[in-house]
């Protein structure tokens, strides 16, 4: 079973090479997402006045309309620090999204509309997930999608049949043979390698797997028989008070805190606030409540705390802090992007154990081959 599951590591290895570098490398650079677009678009992307109140949301949405009358507001990014509120727009008569920052303590506008992956992490977040194909008309529209969720499965396959080999890896974790041959250090580190970055692997493959999982359910199965509805004007009424539910909002649910408020984008929906709670869980996601308003009345209709629902549904909410390691500050998301780049190091190590290996097969064929001839000759 040992060299059926070694055969197995291998050639799933070699296939996903190429794929799981770029996906280890960009994830990696996206731990730092947040630090990176500060430091690329600084007057975007922060706020100077993060200590004043910020404006009612229905004057900044007043002025993204405003300022921008071929659009829809779809959704509505908040933030009460010195990061700028995100606003998606959505262009009128299309499906196509886009996004600009706005000052939510002055109401000034600080970037243009710009597509979704305009700006480089946006378009290093597209590479990591879709590798880029999801766009290609000359391809399904979900193919980069798929693909990205099975090579999350070939990482994970990759990490438990790796501890299965080693099983035995507690016995000499790290004793790296360094006076023996190249090929027995990179082997010694290989292993080490891979049996220390074992369990933050295959959390990363779990999680990613289960992302692009779901964007292809939603997009694919629930959508099969329909297509998108396409945007004119905005679904929810006229007279609906944003600010009042985003006050509202904190006396349906105890230390509610909206952080990310979408609009009704297809007749059958409603207002819908996201928001944070304080709570003992550390993994608890920034989204992981909901409110729901009614896009005719504003009236309140729904409750979702994760506080109070099954245990299954708090381990998924927990994915997006475990699968981009900002869960624990600056500590967990430097263990994140080292580990997260330890597959290069695991790809660029067993693609050199074996070639050598090969190697050495086929010099043993020769060698094999050779004595045979020598001793037909002598025959």
């Amino acid at each position: 079973m040992r060299k059926t599951l070694f055969k197995i590591h291998s050639w799933i290895a070699l296939c996903a090479l190429i794929p799981l570098i770029v996906i280890s490398i960009t994830g990696s650079v996206l731990v730092f997402k947040s630090e990176i677009d500060g430091l690329l678009m600084p007057d975007s992307h922060f706020v100077v006045d993060s200590h004043a109140e910020r404006k009612p949301i229905d004057k900044l949405i007043a002025v993204a309309e405003h300022e921008f009358p071929s659009y829809v507001v779809g959704s509505w990014e908040i933030f009460n620090d010195d990061t700028a509120d995100r606003v998606y727009l959505i262009e009128r008569g299309t499906d196509t999204w886009y996004k600009f920052h706005i000052n939510q303590y002055s109401g000034e506008i600080l970037s243009q509309p710009v597509s979704t992956s305009h700006y480089f992490t946006d378009w290093f977040l597209e590479l990591h997930y879709t590798f880029l194909l999801n766009d290609l008309k000359t391809l399904p529209g979900q193919t980069g999608t798929v693909l990205g969720f099975f090579f999350a499965i070939f990482l994970f396959i990759l990490g438990v049949t790796g501890l299965i080999i080693y099983r035995k890896f507690w016995q000499r974790l790290f004793s790296v043979r360094f006076k023996a041959t190249l090929q027995i250090v990179l082997s010694d580190i290989h292993k080490m390698t891979g049996v220390l970055g074992s369990p933050i692997i295959l959390i990363l493959a779990i999680t990613g797997g289960y992302f692009n999982w779901a964007v292809w359910y939603h997009e694919v199965v629930e959508h099969a028989e329909e297509q998108h509805f396409i945007l004119t004007k905005n679904l929810h009424s006229d007279t609906i008070n944003f600010q009042a539910i985003l006050d509202d909002s904190k006396k349906q649910i105890p230390t509610f805190n909206g952080t990310f408020l979408v609009m009704p984008l297809e007749p059958d929906e409603n207002i819908t606030l996201f928001g944070e709670v304080d709570s003992n869980n550390p993994l608890a996601s920034e989204y992981a409540n909901t409110i729901t308003y009614d896009k005719k009345t504003g009236e309140h209709i729904a409750n979702w705390d994760i506080r109070e629902v099954g245990i299954g549904w708090r381990v998924i909410d927990s994915f997006r802090k475990l699968h981009f390691g900002y869960f624990a500050g600056l500590l967990s998301k430097i263990l994140w992007c080292v580990i997260g780049l330890s597959p290069v190091w695991l790809a660029g190590t067993g693609f050199y154990l074996w070639l050598s290996r090969r190697n050495r097969k086929k010099q043993s064929q020769r060698n094999r081959e050779q004595r045979r001839t020598a001793t037909a000759l002598n025959t």
